[in-house]
């Protein structure tokens, strides 16, 4: 009796230290993370400077902001939404549909007017800066139209992308890395006192196989696409906890508001927007709960 008494506390030990550790693996991966210490923003002092692409310039949501045109950056993205509720003496949101990481240091040629170098807008008075970058680098948004399939259970996207035993998306993510990395220390170098928040992606392909055939695309692609998208953020989340930086989950808080999800539910559209935005891209409800993480990082009184 002792010694079956000994074996099942072993297996209560391991099953502890497995619980552990799969909890410590869910808070290094999945989890926001508060900015380190730095310069205070809010209160009418303090200048936050937004750097990011169209999920970040949330392009049809609302009006337009600032130049380019181009940019399709509108007022009540999560930036002018943060603002609103840090009240900084200063705001610059750069932000720019179809940005890269290269368009940080680079100008961006729009449809309608260039947008300078974001980092342009960082400055030694800066005291706050978002950054929500990677997306167009790996280039989801420029392969999903090819993804459209007749066949619910076909993956087009996922047999291309992965032929030959070379997932074009995984490399992609990592060549990535280096990028948002370099990004980052370039703006501490810039603005050594700011809190320095990268902004992950929202929740886009729900759990399962989707909903063909309004988001006509098969449940492998779904698959596929959701696990790369999980990958970009976990990437960024590394890339945040190794070079100074927060980091806003909004993925969890995301889940369930997907393209698939009820209209008035939804954060980000699907291809035919039932809600002002661009097709696959947030609404005016994503932006808000993206700028809601934010704002909870910041800790404000």
């Amino acid at each position: 009796m002792a010694k079956k008494s000994g074996g099942g506390g072993c297996l209560v030990v391991v099953l502890v230290v497995g619980l552990l550790i799969f909890g410590y693996y869910k808070w290094q991966h999945g989890s926001s993370a508060a900015p380190p210490d730095g310069a205070d923003t809010g209160g009418g002092s303090g200048r936050y400077v937004a750097l990011g692409d169209s999920y970040t310039s949330s392009p049809r949501t609302g009006g337009q902001a600032g130049q380019p045109a181009g940019c399709e950056r509108t007022d009540d993205n999560y930036p002018h939404l943060v603002t609103a509720k840090v009240k900084p003496a200063e705001f610059a949101d750069v932000s720019c549909g179809g940005a890269t990481t290269a368009s940080l240091s680079s100008t961006q040629k729009t449809s309608n007017g260039s947008n300078p170098p974001q980092l342009d807008a960082v400055n030694g008075k800066t005291t706050l800066v978002t950054l929500g970058i990677g997306g167009n680098d790996v280039g989801f948004l420029g392969i999903a139209p090819s993804c459209a399939t007749a066949h619910p259970s076909a993956s087009p996207c996922k047999d291309k992308l992965t032929a030959g035993g070379h997932d074009q998306i995984a490399e992609r993510i990592a060549s990535t890395a280096p990028k948002v990395g370099a990004v980052l220390d370039k703006i501490h170098a810039k603005a050594p006192q700011a809190k320095v928040i990268v902004v992950g992606y929202p929740t886009v392909l729900p759990d399962g196989d989707g909903c063909w055939p309004v988001l006509p695309f098969g449940s492998g692609d779904v698959a596929y696409f959701r696990d790369g998208l999980a990958d970009l953020n976990s990437m960024l989340e590394d890339q945040a906890k190794s070079h100074r930086a927060g980091f806003a989950d909004t993925a969890t808080p995301g889940k369930g508001h997907d393209v698939c999800a009820d209209s008035d539910k939804r954060w980000v559209e699907g291809l035919l927007p039932a809600s002002p935005a661009v097709p696959m891209h947030p609404n005016a409800r994503g932006e808000q709960g993206m700028a809601d993480v934010v704002v909870t990082l910041l800790k404000l009184p």
